[in-house]
């Protein structure tokens, strides 16, 4: 790929698809962001300002931003599309990119959950479609804050299946480190494993790392992975190694004392201070979460593969009832996530 050429589009451009498209923008790539109205007025007002956790802070004028919620203009000249929408509307997206971009436009998704990139294929009908993983967190400015502000709060590499020789050049860029990968099947499994926190950071409302740093939140998380690795072997599923540990390691890591996970975990405890997720924000402002996409992904091979997963259930039917409420997160307490399902709910 002949990069100076080549025209981006992020396709559903909300917090990953903002830094990703700043970072992208600020690097002189040609990039569009396509993405909902409230998004779109914003830049259009103050632009885009792009942070991340190793210090930078970089800012993109409203006239150097492509932006667009119509997807009959953002589409029909891209190259390449990021797919960064919420799995819930990756049909709806699949659609309108068979609907108005070129049959030769890659598309690569960059969502959570392992199977996106099929749901992607499967109505896209013959295109390039490509799995990815973003290991990162980030962090949104609160609505009707000025200018859009994105965040990286945590470190990692993004993942692209190994199919275009040079996508990778395309997309790595300062504060977006892209790298190819041979088996996403195993990358995006890893991940999701590590994804089941996320439900525990949207139920007690506490930033991630002061979550993590709490062992009796650590324990539910590690009982999930438990419930979660014996659904995966007895369905063949192999993970890849979390941040260069094994995954059978990761419940053992997660069970030790705070002092000691402390010591050890340094480079999993490094979050920017007041990162959350992004189940957390769903809640927040009253959206469907993805519990369906993560705790689902593995109930589902648990259901097929008849292996126990109470807590697993569990975690999903808080989430699903705070969903319901409609109020944000529920503030639960550690021990309220492990209660009899007739305990108490609220803190």
């Amino acid at each position: 790929m002949a990069n100076a050429d080549k025209r981006i589009v992020i396709a559903g451009a909300g917090s990953i698809g903002c830094y990703a498209g700043g970072c992208l923008a600020l690097a002189g790539r040609r990039v569009t962001l396509l993405v909902r109205p409230r998004i779109e007025a914003a830049l259009r007002q103050r632009g885009l300002r792009v942070s991340d956790l190793q210090g930078r802070d970089r800012s993109i004028a409203p006239e150097a931003l492509l932006v667009s919620a119509d997807p009959t203009v953002a589409l029909p000249q891209a190259d390449v599309i990021l797919v960064t929408v919420k799995s819930g509307a990756t049909q709806d997206m699949a659609a309108l990119i068979q609907a108005h971009a070129r049959p030769g436009a890659v598309v690569v998704s960059l969502q959570n959950g392992v199977d996106n990139a099929d749901r992607l294929r499967a109505g896209l009908d013959g295109r390039t479609v490509l799995a990815g993983m973003v290991p990162f967190n980030v962090v949104q400015s609160p609505d009707g804050a000025l200018p859009l502000h994105v965040h990286r709060a945590s470190d990692g590499k993004v993942m692209i299946e190994d199919g275009d020789a040079g996508l990778v050049s395309l997309l790595a860029v300062e504060g977006f480190a892209v790298e190819a990968h041979g088996d996403m099947k195993a990358v995006l499994w890893g991940k999701l494993l590590m994804n089941l926190n996320n439900a525990l950071v949207a139920l007690s409302g506490l930033p991630l790392a002061t979550e993590l740093a709490d062992r009796r939140w650590r324990l539910i998380l590690a009982g999930q992975i438990d419930e979660a690795l014996n659904a995966m072997k007895a369905s063949g599923i192999e993970p890849a190694r979390i941040g260069g540990l094994r995954p059978a390691l990761l419940p053992k890591v997660l069970r030790l004392p705070d002092w000691l996970f402390r010591l050890l975990a340094r480079r999993m405890l490094a979050i920017d201070p007041q990162a959350r997720s992004s189940m957390w924000d769903d809640l927040q402002r009253g959206r469907p979460t993805e519990i369906g996409e993560l705790q689902g992904a593995v109930l589902g091979l648990a259901e097929k593969t008849g292996t126990p997963a109470p807590l697993l259930k569990k975690v999903t039917a808080l989430v699903r009832a705070a969903e319901a409420e409609r109020f944000g997160s529920p503030g639960l307490a550690p021990e309220q996530v492990v209660a009899p399902p007739d305990g108490p709910r609220s803190a």
